[in-house]
């Protein structure tokens, strides 16, 4: 079965106006466009466009609620629940350097601020529901521009001693916030400490950053996103801690995994993105919100690696698939005819062209800015056309 869905672009004060909607073909809200989900989670679930195709149901969370067996096939035992959420995300200015939990964290914090009666919608709240949000992130515009996953502490300490050496054609010496901050990140084990000192404002971080914001404004093109950075967020250590992650800049094809505990911000550019269904998110900088340092602690991974690229494979003809390890979702690529075996419930989106899509039971026409739920009793999937079409949908 082929269900159209659809939704209206959240309007976060970081979004781009009017990329969404050019790419759905409609018209531009006139305000920020940030990200438009296409899922069942109650937080924007989608709507259905046809109601009486699925009994009524307004959206895509009712009709499964009502009619779990047929929308989602065989599911675990409990409340039925679509276990993936498809977006695509539009950002002109810099998100919230942050974090997601994993399973064992959400489903902790979840029944401890419940039994403490923190409301859901609550400013405050760390864990809105009691799941996992590990997410792929795949780049749709030319370029997109990340922070992301901490580096070693030897790059680290590169960075310092750049920063040292232009404090020195600009003022003197080095001051005493960067030689501190350098004595602070002696090897890998000081990453916890050196970011807690940072995120908690601890002694002589003010100055840091002021040192750091007037030596990268003297060096613009050497330091431009974090300048970027102090511009939209003055004062804040999400400016100097930006320095301890990975910055990576993705073309149109590449994409992140971002598993649980690695931090990250997104700074420009238009992706899709794939996730478990979950808006568990701890903020660590970069913004005005809440920002639970100790919770943040608790759940950041401050292990060094490198940047979370996540290759593709090719599955068959004219489609790519993105398979992170550990988790039970995929995110496929098709730009021309080819067939996809399902093995449960999926969510497409056509960016450009046309494709006809004929499963099992049932076909349907996509075109540029259509979305469709493809219930997994349609089993093979025949795709003719060509542009470009998402799927997303769970692993196997």
């Amino acid at each position: 079965m082929f269900v159209g869905i659809t939704n209206t672009p959240r309007d976060y004060a970081w979004g781009s106006a009017g990329a969404i909607s050019a790419l759905l073909g409609t018209e531009p809200s006139g305000g920020p466009e940030a990200e438009l989900w296409l899922g069942a989670h109650p937080g924007s679930p989608s709507r259905v466009v046809d109601p009486s195709q699925v009994g009524g149901a307004a959206t895509l969370e009712d009709w499964i609620a009502s009619d779990p067996d047929r929308a989602l096939g065989a599911h675990p035992a409990g409340e039925p629940r679509l276990p993936f959420l498809l977006k695509v995300l539009a950002a002109a200015s810099p998100l919230s350097l942050q974090a997601h939990p994993t399973a064992q964290q959400a489903i902790a914090g979840f029944a401890r601020e419940h039994a403490e009666g923190i409301p859901i919608d609550a400013p405050d709240r760390n864990y809105r529901d009691a799941f996992p949000k590990p997410e792929i992130l795949y780049a749709l515009s030319e370029t997109v521009e990340a922070l992301c996953g901490f580096h070693s502490s030897e790059r680290l300490r590169e960075l310092i001693e750049r920063l040292i050496d232009l404090e020195a054609e600009l003022a003197g010496p080095a001051s005493e916030p960067l030689r501190g901050w350098l004595n602070r990140a002696v090897d890998d084990d000081s990453l916890h400490d050196v970011f807690e000192w940072l995120i908690s404002k601890g002694p002589g971080v003010r100055e840091l950053i002021n040192r750091v914001v007037a030596i990268v404004r003297a060096n613009p093109e050497e330091f431009d996103t974090v300048v970027l950075l102090a511009d939209a967020y003055p004062g804040d250590p999400g400016i100097v801690i930006s320095l301890m992650l990975h910055h990576v800049v993705l073309e149109r094809g590449e994409a992140l995994y971002l598993p649980a505990g690695n931090p990250h911000a997104y700074i420009s550019g238009v992706g899709v993105e794939l996730m478990t269904a979950s808006d568990n998110v701890l903020r660590g900088g970069l913004t005005p919100k809440h920002v639970d340092v100790d919770e943040l602690l608790h759940v950041l991974d401050f292990t060094p690696g490198p940047a979370p690229y996540l290759p593709s494979k090719p599955l068959g003809a004219n489609a790519l698939v993105f398979r992170p390890p550990g988790v039970d979702f995929e995110l496929i690529a098709i730009e021309g005819p080819t067939i996809l075996e399902l093995h449960g419930p999926a969510i497409m989106i056509c960016e450009a062209g046309e494709f006809q899509i004929t499963g099992k039971a049932s076909s349907s026409r996509l075109s540029a800015g259509q979305s469709v739920y493809v219930t997994p009793d349609e089993l093979e999937l025949a795709f003719e056309g060509a542009g470009s079409l998402f799927v997303g949908t769970t692993g196997h």
